[in-house]
């Protein structure tokens, strides 16, 4: 009965699923690090929303960089959404990125960057081979590129950079109450089952700002609202603990803390200590 009103792909046992390939097991790729692969229980996982947060000059825009190398030495494709307009290409090569084969766009909104049409996927088609280091029309976007099943991970640098329309438009210092929380989520109810379906991950990188008139607990909170936070399977929380020195006092690099504070695919709440060397990023352990 249920067969015939919802198609075979309605309610079947476990079983069925995983043999027809309905569900698969839990897929990972690595984050560059080893130790951090042991935290988050294997690696970053596919097909998930992963939200990397953390305070200023901490790491976060290294990790994904790491990410994406990641994928690319195993033969996947990544973007990269540059919605600070802040994106190094020297750099990303020092951390083993395939700059020619990323694929890069700058949206000039939020909705731009998160909506789209279905011109793209078209449009990056005819595009043909990589080096697309793209200035953005409404086409390139996070749903179209994920539901194109072309790349296997979806970088945003970041979320606080996602603009809304009605925030451009408007003139500085307009109040415009939750218009970043709406976009948000609106359009993650989009991206978590198009990523799910086309195994393609999807890493946002959020900032933190500061409650006001907080008295007891911690008046941090990322930005964009509380749907990123639902919808992530994996949080972490990077942070700087100490300086590196080098032999001449100077600092060569720092040392992170990267807390992993919600996991659904793996146990949660682990930590791990990384070095992050400047101009080379994390070191391999």
């Amino acid at each position: 009965e249920i067969e015939r009103w919802f198609g075979s792909f309605g309610f079947v046992d476990r079983f069925h699923k995983i043999t027809t390939g309905c569900i698969s097991e839990k897929a990972t790729f690595s984050s560059g690090a080893v130790s951090l692969d042991v935290a988050l229980g294997g690696g970053w996982p596919k097909g998930r929303i992963i939200e990397v947060y953390g305070p200023e000059s901490a790491g976060k825009t290294t990790l994904a960089l790491h990410a994406i190398a990641s994928i690319q030495s195993s033969g996947g494709n990544a973007a990269l959404i540059d919605a600070e307009h802040a994106f190094d290409p020297v750099y990303a090569e020092s951390l083993g990125v395939n700059v020619d084969d990323l694929i890069m766009c700058q949206p000039d909104n939020g909705e731009m960057a998160l909506e789209g049409t279905a011109r793209a996927t078209a449009a990056s088609s005819a595009r043909g081979p990589p080096n697309r280091c793209l200035r953005v029309t409404p086409a390139e976007v996070v749903d179209q590129l994920v539901r194109s099943m072309a790349v296997d991970l979806v970088c945003v640098d970041s979320v606080a950079a996602l603009v809304p329309t009605a925030e451009i438009e408007g003139e500085i210092g307009m109040i415009t109450v939750g218009s970043q929380a709406r976009l948000m989520s609106q359009a993650l109810r989009k991206l978590t089952t198009n990523a799910s379906k086309c195994n393609c991950s999807v890493l946002f990188i959020n900032q933190l700002r500061h409650k006001i008139g907080v008295m007891y607990g911690s008046p941090e909170v990322t930005t964009g609202g509380n749907a990123l936070k639902f919808y992530a399977s994996v949080r972490t929380d990077i942070r700087r603990i100490a300086r590196i020195k080098g032999s001449d006092e100077d600092d060569v690099g720092i040392r992170v803390r990267v807390k992993v504070v919600k996991n659904k695919v793996a146990r949660p709440h682990r930590q791990t200590e990384l070095d992050l060397m400047f101009g080379t990023g994390f070191s391999a352990l």
